[in-house]
């Protein structure tokens, strides 16, 4: 903090609300602390939410940007995990990543979790898994929490699942995997602004080559007035002009003895000698002069220009300085501050997405659905009725009526199918199902034989298999699987 925010001299100061004392306007931040430790808030109807990146991660791309180089500054986060960054957009807004746990398999009925995602902890995360097995998602047996100085979540299977199945519903239906949305609303040139993480990085870069410029200009000053100094007082010791002052009576005189003695000096100055400077001279003390040391006085004065010049070169190139100061920035403080968040990344280095996981594929198959010819009625609250095939509460159910009217609906504990349907059955839309039908056109007398698959659908929505009419009727109806295998006759 006081290499890169506290610089009083590059400060500009304010008074206190008493007067009585000085506090600064802003500090001149010479590293993106922004980008560093994250910010997160609402007000005023702006919200905002910038992600922690990398310490080191962040200096190589303020580096890559004054050598005018693309960046791409992804976010690291001080718990690890995984993350999939391929939708980050350069943490612009709209953008939106997704990080998971890192979940180790023990054995076959137990994980261990050493990683958490951002924004979570060990408590809401094990909330999430036990609000998950309440609800019939997931089936897991226990969960010990033994973090200490590192994280360590032990999650116990029951014997008829296995961790290798597990893993998909974790992420699907518990903390395990979040997904964030970057949204870097900033106060920049006095007015709120939605910029990209990247474009942090390039103000950020320009920033601190600024602030790097008037630190320099302020001691390329100090530099000057120490030359001009020293050298007024080698003049003024040397050529003994404290001596003209002895038969002078009056201050004025003694101030105008001491400026004639200097006068055929003045061209060797690189600014005006001013009166302030020889009050300066006239305040040495007798002791000093006595003592002084020429040779070394000019030592003094040697150093000083050799500075000067280093300092005039580094302002006149800028932006290497910038960048040896990064540099620097990295070697004295990046020990230690290796990255903690995995990035999915492929073999070529390329970001990958994590593998899509469907809800519905992966929730626990806890229920049944069950089935009333009689009265129309089917769902997973009717227990004493013929029972169909497992499900979850997640599951599409498809309605096959005999009017030839189908439907996809949303699976609930009871629903109204029509009386005698031909098939009720959980909708899956990757099975290969094929449907036979033979029916009679009612308008026509004629009969037809149909042979469909159903595919794509939209929920609740009625689709006639033939022209809808009083006298139509179905006589046959069957279901196969791929190639005409397993079939089952209505």
């Amino acid at each position: 903090a006081l290499e890169v925010v506290f610089s009083p001299k590059v400060t500009a100061w304010a008074a206190s609300y008493d007067g009585r004392n000085k506090e600064p306007v802003t500090f001149p931040v010479k590293f993106p602390l922004l980008l560093a430790q994250g910010a997160e808030g609402i007000a005023v109807g702006l919200s905002t939410k910038i992600l922690p990146h990398n310490f080191n991660e962040i200096l190589d791309a303020l580096i890559e940007v004054l050598r005018k180089k693309p960046v791409s500054l992804l976010p690291d986060f001080m718990q690890g995990g995984i993350a999939d960054c391929t939708d980050y957009n350069g943490g612009a807004r709209g953008g939106r990543i997704r990080v998971r746990a890192r979940i180790e398999i023990v054995r076959k009925q137990l994980l261990k979790i050493t990683e958490i995602p951002y924004a979570t902890t060990t408590t809401s995360l094990i909330d999430s898994i036990l609000s998950a097995t309440e609800k019939g998602k997931i089936k897991v047996s226990k969960v010990e929490d033994n973090t200490a100085e590192k994280v360590e979540i032990l999650v116990y299977l029951p014997s008829t699942v296995s961790a290798e199945d597990i893993l998909p519903a974790l992420y699907a239906f518990t903390d395990c995997e979040v997904s964030i949305a970057p949204n870097a609303c900033v106060i920049h040139d006095n007015h709120p602004q939605f910029l990209s993480v990247n474009d942090l990085v390039e103000t950020a870069s320009e920033r601190a080559r600024d602030l790097l410029r008037q630190e320099l200009e302020i001691r390329l000053g100090e530099l000057n007035e120490k030359w001009h100094f020293a050298s007024l007082e080698k003049i003024f010791i040397e050529k003994r002009i404290y001596r003209d002052i002895e038969k002078e009576e009056t201050w004025e005189g003694v101030i105008a003895a001491v400026d004639k003695g200097l006068k055929p000096y003045k061209k060797l100055f690189r600014r005006e000698i001013t009166q302030d400077d020889i009050l300066r001279l006239l305040e040495i003390r007798i002791k000093r002069i006595s003592k002084y040391d020429s040779f070394r006085a000019d030592e003094q004065i040697k150093a000083i220009e050799d500075e000067i010049e280093k300092v005039e070169k580094d302002l006149a190139q800028l932006t290497k300085y910038a960048i040896r100061y990064f540099r620097e920035l990295k070697k004295k403080y990046g020990k230690e501050r290796e990255r903690r968040t995995e990035i999915s990344r492929d073999e070529d280095g390329e970001l990958v997405a994590f593998d899509r996981i469907v809800a519905s594929k992966v929730v626990v198959a806890n229920e049944t659905l069950y089935l009333n010819r009689k009265d129309g009625f089917a769902g997973y609250a009717l227990k004493k009725d013929e029972a169909i095939e497992k499900c979850s509460t997640l599951d599409d159910v498809i309605v096959i009526g005999r009017d030839g009217v189908m439907k996809v609906m949303k699976i609930a504990e009871k629903m109204f199918v029509g009386k005698g349907p031909l098939r009720v059955a959980i909708f899956r839309r990757d099975e290969k199902k094929i449907y036979n039908m033979v029916y009679r056109d009612g308008k026509s007398g004629r009969l037809y034989a149909k042979k469909f698959k159903v595919g794509g659908v939209t929920r609740d929505k009625e689709y006639n298999l033939f022209k809808p009419h009083s006298r139509s009727r179905v006589f046959f109806f069957v279901v196969h699987d791929t190639d005409k295998t397993n079939s089952r006759v209505f």
